[in-house]
């Protein structure tokens, strides 16, 4: 097997799906062949070139890490999957909490009402487990 040195630049957007199946291999620690089936088991959905040929981001190849992790753990695919889906929802629900934070602070601060009090505000927090 060939050693392919990779430079990550922190500046790269970690959802941009660059890496060819090899490389997202040697990264994740897993074979080929185990992505091949954890995508066709949609545990991880990596983008598609034009040729078909899969491309993974730094986003996928953590979560290539962490279903690898769930499955050390003995959990199943079907509970990684669900798994994945909860923390994914989760994720999505802080956002839009924030952003209605946002917003409410927003209105607040424009037109105080005497029936709302103006709450003491807390720093917004985003929870994202990192690679």
């Amino acid at each position: 097997m060939t050693e392919v040195t990779i430079q990550i630049n922190p500046e790269d957007d970690d959802e941009a799906a660059v890496y060819v199946i090899s490389v997202a291999s040697q990264l994740s620690g897993l074979h080929p062949q185990t992505l091949r089936q954890y995508d066709r088991l949609g545990l991880v959905s990596p983008g598609r070139a034009s040729g078909r040929g899969r491309r993974y981001s730094l986003r996928d190849i953590a979560l290539l890490r962490n279903v690898q992790r769930l499955i050390g753990e003995g959990i199943n695919h079907a509970g990684i999957k669900r798994i994945i889906e909860l923390e994914s929802a989760m994720a999505n629900l802080a956002l839009e909490v924030a952003k209605l934070r946002v917003e409410v602070d927003a209105l607040l601060d424009s037109s105080p009402s005497k029936s709302l009090a103006h709450r003491n505000t807390s720093p917004i927090v985003i929870y994202r487990k990192g690679p």
